[in-house]
């Protein structure tokens, strides 16, 4: 079954983490994604940039609307994706205790509903 792990985080400002601080996140980080592979789980993984490079888009009134940033303002930003095939909730969970970013931020679980791919859409769990 596939879930996302969603990394969220607060976004710091320019500055705020000395340059050895993001150089072990950058080798934690790359670990950690060297691990999912060597397991065989890695389906994806992006780091985002931060959420003022973001555009939002939507139609909900009927015209489209386009507005810089997120469409809400929150305490944590949504930071990264990793895309795991694994057996069940409990190895997803198992495999977000051991993210780098949980240490400071917070991963969120979630099953994957359906994929496309081959321009097809497949299913992967209970919502299909």
């Amino acid at each position: 079954m596939r879930y996302a792990l969603l990394l969220h985080n607060g976004e710091p400002s320019p500055g705020e983490i000395p340059a050895e601080g993001i150089a072990e996140m950058e080798r934690l980080f790359a670990e950690y994604g060297q691990a999912l592979e060597s397991a065989g789980v890695l389906v994806a993984g992006e780091v985002l940039q931060f959420s003022d490079a973001a555009t939002t888009v939507t139609r909900r009134t009927g015209a489209t609307q386009v507005q810089d940033g997120p469409f809400a303002e929150t305490k944590e930003a949504l930071a990264g994706i990793f895309v795991v095939e694994v057996p069940d909730a409990d190895a997803a969970i198992a495999w977000a205790e051991k993210c780098p970013g949980a240490s400071y931020g917070s991963v969120e679980v979630r099953p994957v509903a359906t994929s496309l791919a081959g321009g097809v859409w497949t299913g992967h769990g209970p919502a299909e």
